[in-house]
């Protein structure tokens, strides 16, 4: 069975704010580096079907951000290891490395994030344990992009931040006195500042499957797979029922030991995953144990919930990864972190679909053949995250000067329920825009719009059309 047969999916699913109830999107990360990987194109088309509403990939591959242009999915770029050094060197290599790579493919591609290197503080350079990379290349990278971004007036839509791995830290138990390496702290210090300043995510991969695999004897399997209903306890109090938690709070830990405990950094897991296989000894990876992590990893994601220490801070979580890798280096496992295989069979059963979403439903075909959901008709909804005061100013420019006629979400029309305010402003948003010719800027809307190929229509509530 391929991947588009395994799914029977509601083509609202990439406007789960608007239909479901307290049920957000998941971000996945979509990794290359394999043989007979389906197209882009193709990728992108499964994906506008799904829960999947991020995606993070690891360059700026120029078929994969054309591919994703109009699908309403928001896209992490990255710039390669090695390549930093180059865009530390001064503004202008930064601007014309902009210019080519992500300025050609903007506003189509919702692209919202530069992800500069990858496990950059914590990477060998040249692979043989004793030389790291140079860290003010980084920092310097990161502030001369964030300038280009300043001076094309594009730093509030797109941010800049770095993934770092969970070994930056000098430790992360427990949570409550995790400290950033010492060796790291001026950089952490200089990242976190730029972060701070321009409200920028805290990118942090976090595998609860590694610290089982290299401690099994001293950690508990299900509460590394995200199930350990007894709890770990903090010596200040709070309880961890997983360890993905733990982490997150061991990272807010070091952020605030450097002084920025009343400044707001939030927190991405830029990775997280568990291998169906791996080599000799590594027992945990299982097909078994991959489903159940990765599956209890989509429905956190969707919770948007927090974490013990910062209850309310919801936390943006990418699931490592879309596909098996075959050519990846490494052991078997880091071949096999996919949910799915490369010719789009499922590696196992991961329920990507929304069952509180009300909508028509398609049953797809295979790779090969076309989407029928994927017709001439598109349509501008509000981004699901976008700011409620931004909202509504432009509810009330649409329902105003926009000339939109807005009854039918005034109380008692067919599309005033659900009365949120994300759900009028599509409404009159998508009224506009097929008002005015269907051209991609009558759908930004200030960075709040996205064109979407799924009719949002439900109930007795219909969108306009062309």
């Amino acid at each position: 069975m391929s991947l588009l047969g395994n799914l029977v999916l509601p083509l609202l699913l990439i406007l789960l704010p608007l239909c479901c109830n307290n049920v957000y999107g998941v971000g996945i990360n979509y990794g290359t580096v394999g043989s007979n990987l389906p197209s882009p194109k193709k990728v992108a088309q499964l994906l506008q079907s799904t829960i999947i509403d991020k995606v993070k990939i690891y360059d700026t591959n120029p078929e994969i951000l054309e591919a994703f242009s109009n699908t309403g999915i928001d896209i992490i770029v990255a710039v390669e290891n090695s390549n930093v050094t180059n865009l530390s060197a001064n503004q202008s290599a930064a601007d014309e490395w902009f210019s080519t790579r992500i300025l050609p493919f903007i506003p189509a591609t919702s692209i919202v994030a530069i992800a500069v290197g990858n496990e950059y503080l914590t990477t060998d350079g040249d692979g043989d344990g004793d030389d790291k990379l140079d860290p003010n290349a980084l920092v310097q990278a990161m502030q001369n992009l964030h300038s280009v971004l300043l001076s094309r007036g594009l730093a509030r839509k797109i941010k800049v931040s770095t993934p770092h791995s969970m070994a930056v830290l000098a430790t992360s138990f427990p949570p409550s006195s995790s400290t950033f390496a010492t060796t790291l702290l001026p950089t952490m210090t200089s990242i976190v500042t730029l972060l701070a300043d321009t409200n920028s995510a805290f990118m942090v991969n976090a595998y609860p499957y590694f610290a089982y695999r290299d401690n099994p004897s001293t950690v508990n399997l299900e509460y590394a797979l995200l199930g350990n209903a007894t709890g770990v306890r903090d010596p200040k109090g709070y309880v961890y029922n997983n360890m993905l938690d733990a982490q997150i709070d061991a990272i807010r830990s070091a952020i605030n030991a450097l002084g920025f405990g009343n400044r707001s950094v939030q927190i991405m897991v830029s990775e997280s995953g568990w291998p169906s296989k791996g080599d000799a000894g590594e027992t945990a990876a299982t097909t078994q144990n991959a489903r159940t992590y990765n599956s209890r990893l989509v429905e956190r994601a969707q919770s948007n919930k927090g974490t013990p220490m910062s209850p309310k801070d919801g936390i943006d979580i990418f699931v490592f990864a879309l596909f098996n890798e075959n050519k990846k280096q490494g052991g078997t496992g880091e071949r096999n972190f996919g949910i799915f295989n490369a010719d789009g069979s499922k590696v196992y059963d991961v329920d990507l679909s929304c069952q509180f979403c009300s909508g028509n439903s398609e049953k797809m075909g295979g790779f090969g053949e076309k989407l029928s959901l994927r017709g001439p008709s598109v349509w501008c909804v509000a981004k699901p995250h976008a700011d409620e005061k931004v909202v509504q100013a432009v509810l009330d420019f649409c329902c105003g000067p926009g000339g939109v006629d807005c009854r039918e979400i005034y109380e008692n029309g067919n599309c005033f329920p659900p009365d949120k305010i994300h759900a009028h402003a599509s409404y009159a948003m998508n009224a506009y825009y097929q008002m005015h010719g269907r051209n991609y800027w009558n759908c930004d809307f200030k960075g709040t719009g996205l064109v979407t190929f799924s009719d949002p229509s439900y109930g007795r509530c219909f969108y306009s059309q062309q």
